[in-house]
């Protein structure tokens, strides 16, 4: 496969117990940089060498995920909890002796990336979400549009290994199916990088974890996100937010989460980063560099 991250470094680093493959480069300040679901850290491609100028960019594949090691999934899913993942990801970060750092995540990777700026204030500098807004607030949203729509989160969150037996059956049809659906134009993710994305998504234990991931996020996300509204925790750093177009506005609901937030719609449509690269720079190039 066409490397699409040319100069960037490979590495496998040790993290509470797992191995997180990751993909670094530049000279700068700290950028990690979080990819969604059913993506790897291959994603930010059309971004990362942009960003390696200024910043040094580490791109991971969160745990199960990509190559990264895989963690076993446990009853109470905390394993897969983004708080979990989120601390793993500040284990990543400190193992490379990034004590303070920006983030940067899209669709799951920004699950994972508002959870460790609530949990760990004082590691996020700064924090860029793509397409989400808080995971307590959409379930609230659910009605028959937004069940259909985002039908795969009680889906990929059903017991007893429904959801991994029927995907393992076709990996590749299901991976297409979702990016087709959630995409304005399709035809902007990279052939190389759905290549990866189908070699990834095409082990047993990457479906296992997703589908992990995703009961967590039906369970132990929402009382973890719930503990804090209650509590009045709010994201201490800048954020800005960056969704499709075509979604509705975000930035009322992240008012209420966030103490500082900026952002607006993008002309494209879930896959941000690869749909509308240039678009995505202009905003996040001179929110990292500002004071």
């Amino acid at each position: 496969m066409t490397d699409l991250l040319p100069g960037f470094e490979s590495r496998r680093v040790p993290a509470m117990g797992i191995e997180i493959a990751c993909r670094i480069a530049g000279d700068g300040p700290p950028l990690l940089m979080l990819h969604g679901y059913p993506e790897t850290h291959v994603c930010w491609h059309r971004l990362a060498p942009v960003l390696a100028k200024s910043c040094t960019v580490v791109l991971p594949d969160l745990p199960g995920y990509g190559d990264s090691g895989f963690l076993e999934p446990d009853p109470g899913n905390r394993q897969y909890s983004k708080r979990h993942l989120g601390a793993v990801m500040a284990a990543l970060m400190q193992a490379l002796g990034h004590g303070r750092f920006a983030v940067v995540g899209h669709d799951r990777g920004a699950r994972v990336s508002y959870r460790l700026a609530l949990d760990r204030p004082e590691l996020v500098s700064r924090l860029t979400l793509l397409d989400i807004m808080p995971t307590i607030e959409t379930w609230e949203l659910f009605d028959m549009a937004q069940s259909l729509a985002v039908f795969h989160w009680p889906f990929l969150a059903q017991t007893g290994g429904l959801p991994e037996r029927l995907i393992a059956g076709a990996p590749d049809f299901f991976l297409e199916y979702l990016v087709a659906r959630w995409a304005a134009d399709a035809s902007r993710i990279d052939p190389n990088a759905m290549a990866e994305y189908r070699r990834c998504f095409r082990k047993q234990s990457v479906i296992r974890a997703t589908c992990a991931d995703c009961r967590a996020g039906a369970t132990v996300d929402v009382e973890d996100d719930e503990a804090d509204r209650k509590a009045g925790r709010r994201i201490a750093c800048p954020l800005l937010v960056l969704w499709g177009e075509g979604q509705p506005d975000m930035l009322p609901v992240w008012r209420r989460w966030a103490v500082d937030v900026c952002g607006e719609p993008q002309p494209c449509g879930h896959f941000l980063a690869e749909e509308a690269p240039e678009d995505v720079l202009k905003r996040l190039l001179p929110f990292l560099s500002s004071d």
